[in-house]
């Protein structure tokens, strides 16, 4: 996307970010997989590899999908709830947040290892996740966003602790043998 988009200037390409103004239902999902700069695909990117490749260990391939599909799309749809009509809303950044805190939760264990990895990646995770709120704190003072939509990586990481409980809240079949 983002070659079609920045190197070969692919015109239609633009209809595929989330325009609040104007939404269309594909543009919640498609829009997580569009960057507006290099070093914005670039940073995502490194995140998605670190935090998707803990999710995938843990969870598997087809989980990675749900779980980045559902905490981008719903990461997009809180933005488009809160911020202002003018704004355009694109990137993975959601998702990514999402998959932080699903790898911290998916992590924890008694196994000593995996609390030595929830501690620091908690501690990471939980930094950022602050981070994202105050910046959204700050919503009223225009500039203070600095074209990053930190609405996303908020409720992107929220989607993510609330699919993991809500899967967790799911009877096993190992529960109806006991």
């Amino acid at each position: 996307m983002y070659l079609a988009d920045h190197v070969f200037k692919v015109s239609w390409i633009k209809t595929l970010y989330l325009y609040h103004s104007q939404p269309v239902w594909y543009q919640f999902i498609t829009a997580t997989f569009c960057h507006a700069s290099w070093s914005h695909l670039s940073s995502n990117l490194f995140f998605l590899y670190i935090f998707g490749k803990l999710v995938e260990e843990e969870e598997g391939n087809f989980a990675l999908w749900i779980f980045y599909i559902l905490t981008g799309v719903g990461a997009n749809l809180v933005s488009w709830l809160v911020l202002p009509r003018n704004v355009v809303s694109i990137g993975a950044s959601g998702a990514v947040f999402g998959l932080f805190a699903v790898s911290v939760l998916v992590k924890m264990s008694w196994d000593w290892r995996k609390i030595l990895e929830v501690l620091i990646l908690g501690q990471f995770v939980v930094e950022k996740v602050m981070e994202a709120a105050q910046a959204s704190a700050n919503i009223g003072g225009g500039y203070a966003m600095q074209n990053v939509n930190h609405i996303a990586h908020l409720s992107g990481a929220l989607i993510g602790v609330f699919l993991i409980w809500l899967l967790s809240s799911v009877p096993s079949s190992t529960d109806d043998i006991k």
